[in-house]
């Protein structure tokens, strides 16, 4: 399976070079599904790989003066310090069962359960964004800071409970608040991303003792191959049509979750 779940992560770094979110968050369920990684470490290999494959996008987009580096601060800085506390102090708070009522939820079930909200909500939100595209366009007020603030920590959030790279949030963020044009937004992402990673990562720090390295490496690497084919691709591929297709295959992966999960339980 560990071939399988390289090839599939080579999709996952195109995703993330053409668009510069939604690669990330296929991550976990190929770590759990394919490749039979706990989700717990999942969501740590998931930091990791995602760091590094976007530490290198995030790196030609710094080369090619494609990064806003004063967005990465007012809006990266309460995203990194949320995604810092979660992986530090709330996940390892989570009890192995979680009992609701007459209900016990082993944690495994509920990280995954909550990914798969996070899918779906990620999906609705790229579909339904699209079509507001076609609408025409109205000028939009100047957005608070403390929306910015608000925004940049749950993007922390997202990052720390289920270790994806927010990349579905902060795209929107960027291009509808701060009106950077896409390629801008994606290069910013990719920092803002490899930032959240890095201190997820640190806040997981025990964990490196019990690291398959060679799987994941090996996913890493795949990444990294896909996200160059993602670059590649992202001059030649409309935009609008793979954000669409993407957007329904994270539905049905999030759906597919949820049923598979609650089957089990």
């Amino acid at each position: 399976m560990l071939i399988i779940g390289c090839i599939l992560a080579v999709l996952v770094g195109v995703t993330l070079g053409m668009l510069g979110s939604g690669g990330t968050i296929l991550t976990v369920p190929i770590l759990v599904y394919v490749m039979s990684v706990h989700p717990v470490i999942a969501t740590t290999y998931s930091l990791f790989a995602i760091g590094v494959t976007s530490f290198v996008g995030g790196l030609r987009g710094l080369i090619r003066k494609e990064v806003d580096l004063s967005k990465i601060l007012t809006f990266g800085l309460p995203s990194l310090i949320v995604v810092f506390f979660t992986r530090s102090y709330i996940l390892p708070l989570v009890p192995d069962v979680i009992h609701i009522g007459d209900y016990a939820i082993e944690q495994r079930t509920a990280l995954m359960l909550l990914f798969s909200v996070v899918m779906i909500a990620s999906s609705l939100s790229m579909i339904f964004s699209l079509k507001k595209q076609d609408l025409p366009k109205i000028e939009r007020p100047h957005v608070p800071i403390s929306l910015i603030i608000a925004q940049g920590a749950l993007v922390g959030l997202v990052t720390g409970l289920v270790g994806a790279g927010g990349g579905f949030l902060i795209i929107p963020a960027l291009v509808n608040f701060y009106h950077l044009p896409m390629r801008r937004a994606v290069a910013t992402s990719l920092i803002i991303i490899t930032i959240n990673s890095c201190f997820g990562l640190i806040g997981d720090s025990e964990k490196f003792a019990s690291f398959d390295w060679n799987l994941l490496l090996s996913y890493t690497g795949s990444t990294l191959m896909g996200i160059f084919i993602g670059f590649y691709l992202a001059e030649r591929v409309s935009n609008k049509f793979l954000k669409i297709a993407f957007g329904y295959l994270i539905l049905i992966i999030g759906i597919y979750i949820i049923l598979k999960e609650t089957s089990l339980s």
